[in-house]
């Protein structure tokens, strides 16, 4: 009888929880970055183990276990992929991958397209966020201190040495910071310098806005479509520290346009809002 009583319960909360979600915003956005969050923590307590007995601690190779994973997520939150250019990844040797940053759903995003060998950076901060810190810490995952620019230089420094040895692709966000307005903020030059420095190509990844469909300050979270585009690789053989740049400011006007286009926007009405 207890037993009837609670899937009673249960049913009449999840009812309830429905109904709010269809006419508050507010409610749908809350529960549904909540059980975002849930299945991060849920996901990663679940693979790490799996990639200690597969690898036996850290490396690049879990990112494939970790990718297989996340890519499930989409199925749950209603989001589709229509992704062009795969084919530039393929490159001969290590490359510096730079994409648009936007929200937390860009884990997701990532996985998706995520080459084999490749790594990101990413904020110190992210070591310490329980069960997700410790699985990005097993995929490899480059930590830099955002607020002390002469330790995030020594990093990227030791990066470029790996990047040879390892033949290993690393994915940086330029940006530096989640930015949700459809439009790019000034690319920070760290990724650039470091490409120049290893003397390999930089390949930019586009993917559309999410404004359509994901919109913190609106409270909106709801099913849509996102496209990705990776561009042709640009190469940095030759260049040097003078040129860091004009080469950030040639991806910059390069992924911006691409940005526009995917999303169905333009540049002037970008610049008249």
């Amino acid at each position: 009888m207890e037993l009837g009583w609670l899937l009673w319960g249960a049913a009449v909360l999840l009812l309830l929880l429905y109904v709010l979600m269809q006419f508050s915003p507010a409610v749908n956005f809350a529960l549904r970055i909540g059980f975002y969050s849930l299945l991060c923590i849920l996901a990663s307590a679940l693979t790490a183990p799996v990639c200690l007995l597969v690898n036996g601690g850290r490396t690049v190779k879990n990112m494939r276990i970790i990718k297989t994973v996340v890519k499930t997520f989409k199925y749950f939150f209603g989001l589709r992929f229509e992704v062009k250019g795969l084919e530039n990844f393929k490159v001969e040797g290590p490359a510096v991958i730079v994409s648009n940053h936007q929200s937390i759903l860009d884990m997701m995003g990532l996985m998706e397209i995520l080459p084999d060998d490749c790594v990101q950076v990413g904020k110190k901060e992210l070591m310490y966020a329980g069960t997700v810190g410790l699985i990005i810490y097993l995929g490899g995952v480059i930590f830099i201190n955002r607020k002390s620019t002469s330790s995030a230089k020594i990093v990227m420094a030791e990066v470029a040495k790996s990047m040879a040895t390892d033949n290993v692709k690393v994915w940086v966000y330029p940006e530096g910071t989640r930015n949700c307005t459809g439009d790019l903020l000034p690319f920070k030059k760290g990724a650039f310098h470091l490409a120049v420095q290893a003397q390999v190509p930089v390949i930019p990844v586009v993917y559309s806005s999410f404004t359509s469909f994901y919109n913190p300050k609106e409270n909106l979270f709801t099913s849509g479509k996102i496209k990705v585009e990776v561009l042709p690789p640009i190469e940095t053989k030759g260049l040097t520290s003078d040129d860091v740049s004009d080469l950030t400011d040639r991806c910059f006007h390069i992924m911006r346009e691409t940005l526009f286009r995917l999303s169905g926007s333009s540049s002037e009405a970008k610049k008249s809002s």
